[in-house]
């Protein structure tokens, strides 16, 4: 059955817990034959969710989180500078997440998260998230190092901390903060090729750690706790979606109509002036004329 790219339904990982990582191509790009047929919809898309921020910026109610996950260079960074190249950014701020410090150790795990969660008004980008709780911890047992009690450190962590999460999204979601998370995915060749171009290029190679190739010998693991992670935390108010992103330019693409979709359902407007404000208006026109 064939797919046309805007059906946003297609990317949504379903919430009863079946879903197969396997079934989803990360080299698929719809009817889109090339990456210039691409830029231009993604430049038209670009413009369409600048007016919707702006919008969501002044209505004051909503906010937006969007979740970035995904392994090394599948194209987290250059997702959000394009996604994000004409939204004003004032609108928006991105958090990208490192090994946490001894103060954020100090604390539970979803304390330094929650810190940078967006306000009303603002989309709020997190570059690897909350979710790294499951993952990188998960794939390297860092469990035990991360200061808990040993009697809480048991084979349901993991599914506590998927309850954890999905307690804190459905949090977010009740008090207007809009939560959109999106698996970038690509294959190990795919991934090969991207390590190799930061090798060789100038502009690319100051991204490039041995510890990225490190990680690739944890590539079935990562697999399987991806799969594990959008089976047990898609959700209706907060539902993952695998993004395929062979083709970064097609992924792209994907990721800016969910959100643009996400935006027009929040019946978002500008402010309605009362009448005190609506006879300042005219005021400050008779003495400005």
């Amino acid at each position: 059955m064939a797919h046309h790219w805007k059906d946003i339904a297609y990317y949504q990982v379903p919430t009863d817990g079946s879903f197969q990582l396997n079934d989803r191509h990360p080299d698929f790009h719809g009817e889109i034959a090339n990456k210039k047929d691409a830029a231009e919809l993604l430049q038209q898309g670009v413009d369409q969710l600048s007016e919707l921020q702006d919008v969501l910026y002044a209505d004051g109610r909503w906010g937006v989180l969007v979740v970035l996950q995904a392994i090394d260079a599948a194209g987290k960074d250059s997702t959000i500078k394009h996604v994000m190249s004409g939204v004003n950014p004032q609108g928006v701020k991105v958090h990208s997440f490192k090994k946490p410090s001894s103060e954020e150790m100090a604390h539970s795990w979803l304390w330094r998260y929650s810190q940078r969660a967006p306000s009303r008004g603002e989309i709020g980008i997190f570059n690897r998230s909350y979710y790294e709780e499951v993952l990188v911890v998960k794939v390297h047992d860092l469990v035990s190092h991360q200061g808990l009690p040993p009697s809480l450190v048991d084979k349901k962590v993991f599914s506590h901390r998927y309850d954890d999460i999905n307690a804190y999204e459905q949090h977010l979601t009740r008090n207007g903060i809009v939560v959109l998370k999106f698996f970038l995915h690509i294959s190990p060749d795919e991934q090969r090729k991207r390590f190799l171009k930061r090798l060789d290029r100038p502009d690319k190679n100051w991204k490039f750690s041995l510890s990225d190739l490190e990680e690739r010998r944890y590539w079935d693991q990562y697999q399987e706790a991806f799969e594990s992670m959008m089976r047990n935390t898609s959700t209706r108010h907060a539902p993952w979606y695998c993004v395929p992103m062979n083709n970064k330019w097609f992924g792209r693409l994907v990721v800016t109509k969910t959100i643009i979709e996400k935006l027009q359902e929040l019946n978002l407007h500008y402010p309605k002036l009362n009448a005190e404000q609506e006879q300042a208006l005219e005021k400050g026109k008779e003495m400005l004329s």
